[in-house]
């Protein structure tokens, strides 16, 4: 009976996730006017026309855009984080508090606010309609820096990098090849959030990129409309196939991910 009340909760839960997911991918099996007449809660026999209508419109190349700057985002970020975040959490150095609470401040900005300096000084690089405006925006990432250093803080020993200095072993070396090792669940964690945020992020792209070459899967699913009719089966077609990087993402590292969100939470 015990267990009925806490199961209970979690497939009703369940449901209410999976459902919306479900109707996606109903859609992209059906034409608008069916969507329209309320089909799409059962397959239709419209699938293959939506995915000839997505690869006419180039989604496949808005796909390879979508990885190229997802992964590179991640492993930039995750790198970046985890490097800042270990050397606010293990060296002492001037200025380190005013840093640390100049990172916090960031936080609290509205990220739309912010993204009007990124604008303009992407523009002044003259790096706008390339995807390097994509890439670079999760370098400078504050909630990674504060989420890598408490996790820092609490689960690499300060005694072994002690060890490694005494042995003679360089500092990037420690980061590289101890203190790394320790961060796997957080780095995990952190990959997969970044790869999330940056698969999902429409605003900037719609920004800084008005070369179709160079749109993501947001952008490209938003694209397939004209001027009278928006081909909602195409789009769901385009969203289905959207979804399967994450969900396999996240899939793979589940387990890392709880880990990476709990292990610094209490201490040991």
């Amino acid at each position: 009976m015990k267990k009925l009340v806490y199961l209970l909760p979690l497939a009703a839960l369940t449901i209410v996730s999976i459902v919306p997911f479900y109707v996606i991918v109903m859609m992209a099996t059906h034409s608008t006017p069916e969507i329209f007449s309320e089909q799409v809660y059962w397959p239709g026999d419209y699938f293959l026309e939506n995915m000839k209508t997505i690869f006419r419109n180039n989604f496949q190349l808005y796909y390879l855009n979508s990885i190229i700057v997802s992964t590179a985002s991640t492993l930039l970020s995750v790198y970046i984080s985890a490097l800042t975040g270990y050397a606010l959490a293990k060296y002492n150095f001037r200025l380190k508090k005013a840093i640390f609470y100049f990172i916090l401040a960031t936080m609290m900005i509205p990220g739309q606010i912010g993204l009007i300096g990124y604008v303009v000084e992407m523009r002044a690089l003259r790096l706008t309609n390339t995807l390097a405006p994509l890439i670079l925006v999760w370098c400078a990432n504050a909630f990674g820096v504060f989420f890598m250093m408490q996790y820092i803080l609490e689960t690499v020993p300060g005694e072994i990098i002690e060890s490694a200095r005494i042995d003679g072993c360089g500092e990037f070396s420690i980061f590289n090849r101890i203190a790394l090792p320790f961060m796997k669940p957080a780095l995990a964690t952190l990959a997969m959030l970044i790869f999330l945020w940056s698969w999902n992020n429409y605003l900037l792209p719609l920004i800084l990129t008005a070369n179709k070459a160079l749109y993501t899967v947001p952008l490209g699913i938003q694209a397939l409309q004209n001027y009278y009719v928006t081909d909602f089966g195409a789009r769901g077609a385009g969203l289905a196939f959207a979804v399967l990087p994450v969900l396999l993402i996240f899939i793979i590292g589940s387990k890392s991910f709880i880990k990476g969100l709990t292990a610094g939470a209490v201490k040991g």
